[in-house]
């Protein structure tokens, strides 16, 4: 998807004219609506490495590599069924300059500095996008991370944040994207993700009520059982998770999710762009197929999904 004359082109450009990235944004070809013909949101996301997050399975350095990251986002954003990115402003900027957001949906990530492993990971200081430059480069929304530690107290500027930038994205009339996920440390001090209904349904329920207004606020969810997805009318995007060994049982499960009526689509990264056999492209087809399947046969009657990824 990069050859080289076009990698050195990028790079030349990046150390010799950083105002193409100006223009390249001002230039963007927006396309009118944020959700498909059908209705649905589908987004890759590719915000992991801004907060340290740069492993995947068993390598540690899987998400470092910039021009594979790229190379691998093209070929996603390739397939019809994608409607866009999600992303912080290094990544969002690469795409741009290589011609690779037009017509496309893009999120801008906010708060990154819950550096992965940190101790003050759950303190998620807002590092990257802000609202007045989401808004001022033409972005389709904003996303934030909310992680719920009952026994950690960087739970609480975080939660204030994140309310201040809901309302600040309402006012300018863009989209808030929150991802809000229960987590509590293990014996070793690690977050791990609470996956049982009732704490996913306490997180939902805390983020669709954060600030002045929820007009444009979406919300990123871990696949879950209806009694999480039944606690708000806000609409929800499932969220892929770190990929597990089988990838037919994260399609199952997002499948599962993605038949209900409040869910409006996928955000996956690291599922899609580094899937076990390294074909991204049939990677993300599967997954295109699994939402279309999914709200074609409509609301679903089958035994709801118990478990989600954490992120």
């Amino acid at each position: 998807m990069i050859p080289d004359e076009r990698w050195a082109d990028l790079l030349r450009t990046r150390a010799t004219d950083p105002g193409a990235i100006g223009r390249a944004y001002a230039a963007r070809r927006r396309r009118s609506r944020l959700l498909s013909e059908r209705g649905t949101l589908f987004l890759v996301a590719a915000d992991h490495p801004a907060r340290g997050a740069l492993g995947v399975g068993g390598d540690p350095l899987a998400m470092a590599d910039r021009r594979s990251l790229l190379d691998r986002l093209l070929t996603a954003l390739a397939h019809p069924d994608v409607d866009g990115v999600l992303g912080t402003p290094d990544v969002v900027e690469d795409l741009l300059l290589l011609d690779g957001l037009h017509e496309r949906v893009v999120i801008g990530s906010m708060n990154r500095g819950g550096l992965a492993g940190a101790d003050w990971e759950v303190d998620d200081r807002f590092t990257a996008y802000d609202p007045g430059s989401i808004a001022r480069c033409g972005l389709d929304g904003g996303k934030m991370l909310l992680r719920l530690v009952d026994s950690d107290a960087g739970t609480i500027p975080t939660l204030e944040s994140c309310a201040r930038a809901v309302s600040a994205l309402a006012g300018l009339g863009v989209v808030a994207l929150v991802e809000p996920l229960p987590h509590e440390r293990d014996e070793t001090g690690k977050l791990v993700l609470q996956r049982d209904p009732v704490a996913l349904a306490r997180a939902s329920s805390v983020a669709a009520g954060l600030g002045v207004t929820s007009a444009h606020t979406w919300l990123k969810l871990p696949a879950a059982p209806d009694a999480v997805l039944d606690t708000t009318t806000l609409p929800a995007l499932v969220l892929g998770g770190a990929p597990s060994a089988r990838p037919a049982d994260d399609l199952a499960s997002w499948g599962r999710s993605l038949r209900h009526p409040t869910v409006r689509g996928l955000v996956v990264g690291r599922a899609l762009l580094y899937p076990p056999d390294g074909d991204v492209a049939s990677a993300v087809a599967a997954a295109a197929a699994v939402l279309r399947t999914a709200k074609e046969r409509g609301p679903s009657d089958g035994p709801p999904p118990t478990t989600g990824n954490a992120r």
